[in-house]
Parts: C-alpha cells; structure tokens; sequence
C-alpha cells in the first residue's frame, strides 16, 4: 500500500510544484507515495510523512500557519510526539527554529534550537537575496544521518532566501553552502528533515533529495 503524503496548504508555498516534484520522486520509492496538498489537521493525522512547504516572510508565515484549525496541535502530536518523518522546505524548515529576526522577531516551533538571521555575504559583489545554484557541502554529522547519507557531496541546488537557519546544536547542521559566509543548507535530527534550498526547483539533485526522504526510516 502507498504511503500517504501530506503537503500542507496554509496559503504559504509553491504547493503545487512541490507535490509534483514529491510525486515523481515517489515512483521510484520502494513505498511508493500518495500526495495530498491539504489545510485539513485530520488528513495530517492520517499522513505518513509530512511536507510544509513555505515562501514568503518569516512573521507571515508563522501567522498563517497558526490561523489554520488544529494544525500546530495535529504537527506537535504527529511529528513531535507520534515520529512522523517531516520536511520542511525554505521557510517551512526556518519556521522549526525558536525565533527569527526577520522584520522583528517572530517565534517559530521551537523543534530545533537556534534563530533566523539576515544573510551577512562579507563579499559586497553577492546580492542579496541569494537567488540561484549553490554546491550543497554535507557535514560529518549529515554523513551519519540515514535520510541523507546517500546523497552526493556538493550536489547543486537552487536556493532563493535573505535569511538562514543559524542553529545552536552543531549536530543538527547537516550540510552547508557557501555564498560568502557558510549558510545552512540542510538541517535534521531524529524525525525532523529541513531545507533552505528547494528540492522542486533543484533538477537531479532536488529528485534525489525527496527520494532519499520518502525512503527514510527514521
């Protein structure tokens, strides 16, 4: 039986091309995948692994989430308390932090301790946003980690963001990039995967990436 995979709408991401891009990854999972793009907590309860997708700013983001019926409760009982297997991707992986500092300071889920900060390129030729391909660098600790560990080192992906996930516990770093200073790429810890870059933009690699997630076990 195909695994049941929730994309949540709460009116905050590229909810279509990211079920797409989840969708052909999944042919080629051994569980293979059924995606559902809902706003309903009971079609969360109910998935098997769990995608917040998310553009936009920090503070309007968390809002949004938050103004959805039931949805932060259904997120705290399956992902934090039953061990759903979760991606967060762009602000979706931003909005796992404590805080972030984006036009004031915002308060997060708090599933991974640390803040989003503005991006600070110490080169003054790199714009900000950062918006294009970057070689994604994996850290020791991702090597470990089993949802990415097949993954090739300095794989590009496409990112499009002015702040990032500065995290506290180094352990939860799995992998960086670089756009004149390290940026976080990829973070994680037992159930909880997240990215700042996105995997329906980013071709071979972003394929790769959601097939490695579908595929996960934690």
């Amino acid at each position: 039986m195909a695994q049941r995979i929730a994309v949540i709408d709460y009116g905050a991401g590229n909810l279509r091309s990211v079920a797409k891009a989840v969708e052909t990854a999944a042919k080629d999972c051994v569980a293979g995948g059924q995606v559902v793009i809902t706003d309903s907590a009971k079609a969360v309860s109910g998935a098997d692994r769990i995608v917040l997708p998310g553009v936009g700013a920090f503070g309007q983001c968390a809002t949004a989430l938050r103004s959805v019926p039931g949805m932060i409760e259904m997120l705290e009982e399956r992902v934090v308390g039953g061990g759903a297997p979760f991606l967060g991707i762009c602000v979706g992986m931003q909005l796992m932090a404590g805080r972030s500092r984006e036009r004031g300071t915002h308060q997060g889920l708090g599933w991974i301790k640390g803040e989003v900060v503005k991006l600070d390129p110490v080169d003054p030729g790199l714009k900000v946003p950062h918006m294009g391909w970057s070689q994604v660098s994996m850290k020791l600790a991702g090597m470990r980690h089993d949802a990415i560990g097949r993954l090739e080192d300095n794989g590009e992906a496409y990112f499009v963001h002015s702040y990032h996930f500065d995290v506290d516990d180094h352990a939860c770093l799995l992998a960086t990039s670089d756009y004149g200073e390290s940026i976080t790429s990829i973070i994680g810890r037992d159930n909880l995967l997240g990215t700042q870059f996105h995997p329906e933009k980013s071709q071979h690699y972003g394929l790769a990436f959601l097939r490695a997630f579908l595929d996960w076990k934690p």
